[in-house]
């Protein structure tokens, strides 16, 4: 005769194993369902070319769509946001970069802590910006734009794809650093504050590479110099900004990032899956016509990567006395 113990130990012990299967086999097939990947800038920015291009790589790769949702706002504090606050199931994953790092510092009411509620999954590219000008500006190198703003204290705008976004610090740290005054004029993205320098509503623009490459090399806008430490491969005659302005270097950067929580095998494979993007030779070209180099990154890299960036941008932030609109 059978015993009834026996046969629910048994049972038990058969659930607990199917659990168990079940727990290892779902991150090892993530994605089941489209991913949605929230971006913090209007789309046609860099941020936002990137993280198409990253994405429709993964909807490739895994099968399943990663879908680009553009949230401008705040500098991405809307976009981490929503994300801070999204399901910790690798279905919700943020478009992270500098201007969070900034933020951190810019905002003192923001209702979430960005280093203790996203988890860093990933570095995708690492870019310098360019120093840009409409074509009426009567400057062609950038010592001659220098003289310019000095002769005309006060009156040269200088567009940002908003208050706090990287091209908007890497504008401040020129003023600081080469003794000028560009006044600020914030847009809701990178891709409208180019339209507005094509327009004529602003004189100057830190834009990222792969929003204002083109415009350049077509002529509709003047490089003058590149934030980067070196000369950029893809417009190596356009000079450092460094080379003029002794010490000054900055560079934008992009990663992935998941809501604090997501299982590590999750944020693993995401890891994973853009590491094999980044060592495509078709989207490392990509990325250099782009004016960028991959930037392939562990979590504890990129989590050392944003502690120093926030800590840089702190000091910039105070000593201009920077405040969110």
């Amino acid at each position: 005769m059978k015993s009834p113990r026996r046969d629910l130990l048994r049972l038990a012990s058969g659930a607990t194993a199917l659990l168990t299967m079940s727990r290892v086999a779902w991150p090892q097939a993530y994605p089941v369902r489209p991913v949605r990947w929230v971006v913090g800038f209007a789309p046609a920015g860099g941020n936002d070319i990137v993280a198409r291009l990253m994405g429709n790589w993964l909807s490739e790769r895994t099968g399943q769509q990663f879908i680009v949702e553009n949230r401008p706002g705040a500098a991405t504090s809307i976009a981490t946001e929503i994300v801070v606050n999204a399901p910790a199931d690798g279905y919700t994953l943020l478009f992270i970069g500098v201007s969070q790092t900034i933020n951190a510092t810019l905002y003192d009411n923001l209702s979430y802590n960005f280093m203790r509620d996203i988890a860093p999954a990933a570095g995708i590219m690492s870019i310098p910006l360019y120093l840009v000008t409409k074509l009426s500006v009567p400057a062609r190198t950038l010592p001659e734009f220098i003289a310019y703003t000095k002769a005309n204290p006060g009156k040269v705008n200088m567009g940002s794809a908003g208050i706090g976004s990287a091209g908007h610090l890497a504008g401040e740290l020129f003023n600081m650093m080469a003794g000028v005054n560009l006044v600020h004029v914030p847009y809701r993205g990178n891709g409208p504050a180019l339209a507005g320098l094509l327009g004529g509503e602003v004189e100057v623009l830190f834009p990222t590479p792969p929003s204002s490459i083109e415009y350049i090399r077509t002529g509709k806008l003047r490089g003058l110099a590149t934030t980067g430490a070196t000369r950029s491969e893809a417009l190596p005659d356009l000079p450092t900004v460094g080379e003029s302005v002794p010490g000054y270097e900055t560079s934008a950067w992009y990663g992935v990032g998941v809501p604090k929580g997501t299982p590590v095998d999750i944020i693993d494979k995401i890891g994973k899956e853009i590491n094999a993007g980044l060592a495509d030779p078709k989207m490392k070209a990509r990325f250099a016509d782009l004016g960028g180099a991959p930037m392939p990154m562990t979590p504890a890299e990129l989590v050392k990567l944003i502690a120093d960036e926030t800590a840089k941008w702190a000091e910039v932030i105070r000593k201009a006395n920077l405040k969110p609109a």
